[in-house]
Order: structure tokens, then sequence, then C-alpha cells
């Protein structure tokens, strides 16, 4: 613990791929992580800043309350490859480190996103989660990913202009 905070950790929930986009991700129990690329087998893996992206279960759960439409808005439904538990994802800032299991590293590259004219959730209830609470990540380190493994974010160091060193 530094300076009186609690580090942040929590779990994989559940691990979603799919090959193709536009569709819901498919929960799988592993998955390998490829530096540089994201999932193996996932439609979104490839260079690039969104390799991988994040979705808190309690989000999904906190959204499929309010919404109350007759929607499946399970793990994956939002298109997240980790639905991840007791993380708080909003207390994520870019550049921010996830060690993942065994060995992978995640690097926090983008909060949020803009939704796509097509995102199926935004049609069937009105509004979508992932511009707000989305989390996307690069694969600085790749790695097996299995449901329940640990999440532990290391928070880049934070500088602040009132505070003169």
């Amino acid at each position: 613990m530094i300076f009186g905070v609690k580090p942040l950790t929590g779990r994989v929930f559940s691990i979603n791929t799919s090959s193709q986009k536009g569709v819901a991700k498919k929960m799988v129990r592993q998955a390998e992580l490829e530096e540089g690329m994201g999932f193996s087998g996932d439609v979104h893996a490839g260079p690039g800043l969104r390799q991988v992206s994040l979705l808190s279960i309690e989000a999904i759960e906190d959204f499929e309350s309010e919404v109350k439409v007759d929607v499946e808005l399970g793990p994956g439904a939002f298109g997240e490859n980790i639905t991840t538990e007791g993380l708080d994802l909003t207390k994520l800032r870019v550049g921010d480190e996830l060690l993942v299991g065994t060995g992978a590293v995640l690097k926090v590259t983008q909060l949020g996103k803009t939704c796509h004219a097509g995102c199926a959730i935004t049609k069937s209830t009105g509004r979508c989660i992932m511009p707000k609470l989305g989390v996307f990540a690069s694969v600085e380190k790749g790695g097996t990913v299995r449901i329940h493994d640990r999440i532990q974010a290391q928070q880049t160091k934070r500088t602040f202009s009132w505070l003169k060193t």
C-alpha cells in the first residue's frame, strides 16, 4: 500500500472472443494474448491502441437493471474481451498497466469510445455503456489468460501542478 492507497485489484470474470465483427463475443475458459496484437483468433486482434477491451461485470449488471429490456446483456454482449470483477475500471488512467494472471501485461491506451452507428446495444436499449465505462489496452507482454485470473493495476505516477518538487 502506497500512501494509504489500496492497490486496484480484481479478477477475470470472463474472457470473450469472436472471429467476426458485429456479433456478441462468446465466452471461453482461457485464451492466449499475443504481444502487440490482442487475443489470438479475435476479430479485433492486430496492431494498434485498442487490442483488448475491458468492461466490468458490475457495470453490465447495473446497466441491465436500469434498461429493463428483453435483451441478453451478459459478458461479451458489449464486445469486451475481458469482463472484470472487483476492479474499479473508472480509477484507471491512460498509461496504467494491468498485470493479468501469471505474466500477461496490458497497458491502458484509451478510456471510453464512440460507439459506431450500428451498435446493437444502442439500437435495442437506446444507449450503451462502452463510451463511458469501456477501457482499451495494448498487449505489452503476452501470455495465457484464464477465467478467475487475478488482475492488478500498476498505476503510473501522477504529477500534480500544485505540488512543487
